[in-house]
């Protein structure tokens, strides 16, 4: 490729290991990681991470992004890069659009032509031709037949079932690894690594003991467990907590206060869309139970919470 050509890989490509990690992005996901190590040091497999909506499978691959920095991987993958492509944006709505092809082919030549690259590709399922337009998958099958690409794939179960599967061929090329939903324990672990990053992102910090804080976590994941949840959000363990817990950052924020407290878990727990309506009111009463003493400690008015 010429030098001085525009790179297709920079315009729409994310450099994951060249990211700025706060805290570990996979905590409690060692195995999948491992898994997928597996999978890429075998000659002429990708992998390709399955699971439900907002279980994790991106911060799976940032994790090991964040290892690759580290140099807690085996030799054979230390000084490689990820990249993280946005398919969604180069194929657009259309499906017979030779800018697009054209686009798509030069992708696969230039990540072809780059030496211990790794194509990460979330919504793995755009990638196969669903309506006789462009087919990625076709593009990417001699490559990664030969080994000249490595790549790692998510989507969900039912995208695996509907699209994947039917290309054989294609799926052939893949290791599929299973991403489970996390467990309460394991969740409440995720909650707590994730703090410094939210404090970083957003601004603000919790000052309580790691116990108190804890406390809290434990309270957001019991109200979301899978019988309380809203089925139509489609969401899962840790995404529905992490989006709780950033709201309470960001309820403080808009406060224009620099720290966490309950009266901002308490507007977080309110406002949420996660759950049905008669489950919150359950889980409000129970959070006053549970947080009386801070609640009186603070002086929080839970009538003044709008």
């Amino acid at each position: 490729m010429d030098n001085d050509s525009l790179s297709m890989i920079d315009i729409y490509g994310e450099d994951l290991t060249a990211k700025e990690y706060i805290t570990d992005p996979a905590i409690a996901r060692d195995n999948e990681i491992k898994e997928c190590i597996l999978t890429l040091l075998t000659p002429e497999k990708s992998a390709l991470l399955v699971g439900k909506a907002g279980i994790g499978k991106t911060a799976i691959v940032e994790g090991l992004a964040y290892r690759i920095q580290k140099g807690n991987v085996p030799d054979a993958l230390k000084g490689w890069t990820i990249i993280k492509m946005n398919v969604a944006s180069l194929i657009g709505t259309t499906t017979n659009d030779n800018n697009t092809q054209s686009k798509l082919d030069y992708i696969v030549r230039e990540i072809s032509e780059r030496e211990k690259t790794i194509l990460f590709i979330d919504e793995t399922h755009l990638l196969v031709n669903r309506s006789g337009g462009v087919d990625f998958a076709n593009l990417l099958k001699p490559s990664l037949d030969r080994g000249k690409i490595k790549m790692i794939g998510a989507t969900t179960n039912e995208e695996y079932e509907t699209y994947i599967l039917r290309d054989r061929a294609f799926l052939r090329r893949f290791q599929k690894i299973d991403v489970l939903e996390a467990d309460k324990p394991t969740v409440v672990k995720i909650l707590m690594g994730t703090i410094p990053k939210l404090e970083k992102q957003i601004g603000v910090k919790i000052n309580y003991p790691p116990y108190q804080t804890e406390k809290f976590m434990k309270f957001i994941v019991e109200m979301t467990d899978e019988y309380k949840r809203i089925y139509e959000i489609s969401s899962r363990y840790p995404d529905i907590c992490l989006t709780i817990v950033s709201n309470a950052f960001t309820y403080a924020l808009f406060s224009n206060e620099k720290i966490v407290t309950t009266k901002h878990f308490y507007k977080a727990i309110c406002n949420t869309k996660s759950i049905y309506d008669d489950v919150k009111v359950k889980e409000i009463a129970r959070f006053k139970e549970e947080f009386a003493e801070l609640i009186y400690a603070e002086k929080v008015d839970l009538n003044d919470m709008g």
